[in-house]
């Protein structure tokens, strides 16, 4: 690491690790910030977008229906930044029947993911506050049973980690990190303190700052981005800023991957403070809108399926399988089975109606143990872009009107 590179306003210090050079430990938090119109009007626009967001929450007929594409859609993106390649279709074909699905680096992808999602579900049920004990748990679970299971999983580091290009040297690194023992501890501590103390300080604001300090000290092996990526989605809870897990920045992050890391390290070099909050605000304002308009088309989804079906007078049953939908859009007549706490035939029947009225499509092409896909809501989970209207449903609703 270049020591020359650090300016005078770096907020925090170099320790000489060994000969091969030194390590960067960050400042205790709150920084010195300025403060000036444009940061009180890219606050207020994130504020009012997070404020609509949570809003269209309340509407959501059952939370985890529909949250769970969100938190699914997250983990594949989150993991797309660290070079994993799998589909949000892929998650769930996995999620749906692990023996059918493909072996070898798809198959790894996808487990990796998965256990992204592990990790995020974990963080959101748990009953402990945002603690470093909380963050090892969850990283326990994104590290469990796939590569990089062998790098110290649920535990802080032991040994010095550094960020650079493929191959480098830590001596050539762009970046090291706090060196493990004292240095590492003291800095997770503090950051669990400046968590739980009254900084007097907007929420959004605090958070910011939170997600570069936890990458400054990347106390593990590996996972770190990660895990830090899950960390704002559980402040954004915690501070009361959402009431459900809808917004995630990843796809942000993802799009302008290469000025996430230049403006992380500007902060390091240059104590760029300035920069990375009106990158991280305008990201929260951009995802909390895109959020806002992609659960509204998922609820115009369910109400279109339901009005179509209910014209049929068709029973509660039904009814109810497509909502396990947008929380399983893929699945196997057993897994319906299991959801809707029917027998396997009645299951089966349910499937084969809705694969009639082009709402589900069968993807396995086998005769036995075949699995389904909601298409309409991937079309929802996939696009880059969504309008604010509600999208034509295309040839699905209409083959379904007609079948009525």
């Amino acid at each position: 690491m270049n020591a020359e590179a650090f300016g005078a306003a770096s907020p925090g210090r170099l320790v000489r690790v060994d000969s091969a050079g030194e390590a960067f430990v960050p400042n205790v938090l709150p920084p010195d910030l300025v403060w000036d119109g444009r940061l009180a009007r890219l606050l207020s626009e994130a504020g009012h977008a997070l404020g609509e967001l949570k809003t269209l929450a309340r509407f959501l007929p059952n939370p985890y229906l529909f949250t769970r594409p969100f938190v699914v859609r997250e983990a594949v993106l989150s993991s797309q930044i660290e070079g994993t390649q799998a589909s949000i279709s892929d998650v769930y074909a996995l999620e749906a029947q692990a023996a059918l699905f493909p072996q070898g680096e798809q198959r790894a992808d996808a487990e990796e993911v998965s256990n992204y999602v592990r990790a995020l579900e974990h963080g959101l049920r748990s009953e402990l506050p945002i603690s470093a004990r909380l963050l090892r748990e969850m990283h326990a679970l994104l590290m469990s049973g796939v590569r990089g299971q062998h790098r110290q999983p649920g535990e802080f580091r032991r040994s010095q980690n550094w960020i650079g290009p493929p191959g480098a040297e830590r001596r050539d690194a762009t970046y090291v990190p706090p060196p493990p023992g004292d240095e590492l501890r003291e800095a997770i501590s503090a950051l669990e303190r400046f968590i739980h103390a009254d900084n007097d300080l907007p929420p959004l604001i605090e958070i910011a700052l939170i997600h570069y300090q936890f990458e400054a000290i990347h106390p593990f092996v590996d996972g770190n981005g990660r895990i830090g990526r899950l960390l704002i989605t559980l402040l954004l809870l915690q501070r009361g800023l959402l009431s459900q897990p809808l917004l995630y920045l990843s796809a942000y992050f993802e799009r302008h991957r290469g000025s996430y890391y230049d403006l992380l390290l500007g902060v390091t070099l240059r104590g760029e403070w300035r920069q990375w909050l009106d990158f991280f605000l305008r990201g929260v304002a951009l995802e909390a809108r895109d959020a806002t308009v992609r659960a509204q088309h998922l609820l115009d989804l369910r109400e279109n399926w339901r009005k179509t079906y209910q014209q049929g007078r068709v029973s509660g049953t039904l009814l109810s399988a497509l909502d396990v939908l947008f929380s399983a859009p893929v699945l196997t007549v057993r897994q319906l089975e299991a959801h809707l706490e029917v027998s396997y035939t009645s299951a089966q029947k349910i499937i084969e109606r809705l694969e009639s009225g082009g709402i589900l499509e069968e993807v396995s092409g086998k005769q036995r143990n075949r699995i389904y896909r909601a298409p309409a809501i991937f079309a929802i989970l996939d696009a880059q872009e969504l309008r604010a209207e509600v999208p034509d449903r295309g040839s699905a609703v209409e083959t379904i009107t007609g079948g009525e």
